[in-house]
């Protein structure tokens, strides 16, 4: 397993990030511009295809392995009453990720991708963070660290997910600190609270900003204070994607509060990264706005487990096929423009 020492070793390894291959992409828009169709008619398509092209270094993007990794962690602060279910449901649902009865086991196996769900600790929730650190350094390297891992070298596309009970919260209280406001900007519903528990969420939220001020001007101890495991995980895999030259979809809320220092750390850390879709959860636009995302789908989906990333990889299959598999305009005998 990748260990980093301490937070600086973390830090250094998030400012000292690979480039995507510029030569990669130019082919992709040449290819695209002898194509047998109007110049740019695909839209986004042709925008996806370059972009994989970009981060895999290769100027024919493929998407022979893609894997979905679901990372799942529970959290303390639930006993102030932020989610409607217990924590034991976590460990319920990564056991119904185990035999396959989960949203994310179907939309997967359609999108042809490999999942994985990664326990982290579950029997030992992170601290309540309006009381303490949501984690010691230790224990949020080790979550960064296992996170790292998990990512194979040979993968073609990473999705990232997650499970915890909480998590929206602890999300949200990452996006607050970050990018400024309190619990009214940032907290939803999460997995449907009503609107007293909604309030209490907001209350939570801004108690554990109060407590952990000192943290602001530092992404990863504000990571370290107000996040969860799976979220450090999920930076961890985000990190290591980069360092292996393999594109990213962030899944919804949690991913791309997850996420989101690396990009305070250097505006540019998130580039290998696509956002799979604008979640519902209240807070998301405002998170995709300030670390400028452009969701790929709008469906009014917010259940988390990497469902929405997954749902865009045949979108991807699609990106790819039309750029290797259509004719040029020289190869169909059409007239192109004169």
């Amino acid at each position: 397993m990748t260990q980093f020492s301490d937070l600086d070793a973390l830090r250094a390894a998030c400012l000292n990030l690979p480039s995507g291959s510029d030569a990669a992409a130019a082919v992709v828009r040449e290819r695209q511009a002898i194509l047998t169709k109007p110049a740019g008619s695909l839209g986004r398509l042709e925008a996806l295809a370059e972009w994989l092209a970009r981060w895999q270094s290769r100027p024919t993007p493929r998407l022979d392995q893609v894997d979905v990794l679901v990372f799942a962690g529970n959290h303390g602060v639930t006993h102030q009453g932020v989610s409607p279910y217990p924590a034991s449901v976590t460990v319920q649902m990564v056991a119904n990720f185990a035999s396959g009865g989960a949203a994310i086991n179907q939309i997967a196996e359609v999108a042809g991708a490999i999942l994985r769900v990664i326990p982290l600790d579950l029997d030992n929730p992170t601290q309540d963070f309006t009381q303490a650190p949501a984690m010691a350094q230790a224990e949020f390297l080790h979550a960064v660290a296992i996170g790292h891992s998990a990512v194979s070298a040979d993968c073609d596309l990473l999705c990232l997910g997650e499970m915890g009970i909480g998590n929206t919260t602890a999300a949200a209280a990452i996006a607050a600190a970050l990018f400024g406001g309190g619990g009214s900007r940032w907290a939803g519903r999460g997995t449907g609270i009503d609107d007293a528990g909604l309030e209490r969420k907001r209350s939570v939220i801004d108690a554990g900003l109060a407590r952990h001020a000192a943290c602001f001007g530092e992404p990863l101890l504000i990571a370290m204070a107000l996040g969860g495991r799976e979220l450090a995980a999920i930076l961890g895999a985000t990190l290591a994607a980069r360092q292996h030259g393999i594109p990213v979809l962030l899944d919804g809320f949690v991913c791309t509060a997850a996420a989101a220092p690396l990009a305070r750390l250097r505006p540019d850390a998130l580039d290998h990264a696509m956002l799979a879709h604008l979640s519902a959860e209240a807070g998301h636009r405002a998170l995709t706005e300030a670390l400028a995302l452009h969701p790929l789908l709008d469906f009014g989906m917010r259940l988390g487990e990497g469902s929405a990333a997954a749902l865009v990889v045949p979108l991807l299959r699609a990106a790819v096929a039309c750029h290797a598999g259509m004719a040029t305009f020289a190869e169909a005998l059409v007239d192109n423009r004169g």
